[in-house]
């Protein structure tokens, strides 16, 4: 199934600051993206799901996600949507 993850600003009308994501990513998800962090990966946004927070991180083009449990999807179905 392929999603589609809305800019959190485009959604909310205005931006969130990334202290304000990272706060809602779980102790999981921040311990993989201290370990991605190497890597070059940062946090773009968390978007809430049913199943909990997904953590969208990306690496130059590269998109990820880390799913509440810290489990890291390198090749997620997710595109997302260019800012106006």
């Amino acid at each position: 199934m392929n999603q589609t993850a809305l800019d959190i600003s485009e959604r909310r009308g205005k931006a969130i600051s990334n202290c304000d994501h990272w706060e809602l990513a779980t102790a999981e998800q921040k311990l993989a993206l201290y370990d991605l962090h190497r890597f070059g990966y940062r946090l773009l946004f968390v978007r809430h799901s049913v199943k909990g927070p997904m953590a969208v991180i990306c690496q130059q083009d590269d998109i990820a996600i880390i799913y509440h449990d810290g489990e890291v999807d390198l090749r997620p179905k997710i595109s997302l949507r260019q800012p106006h």
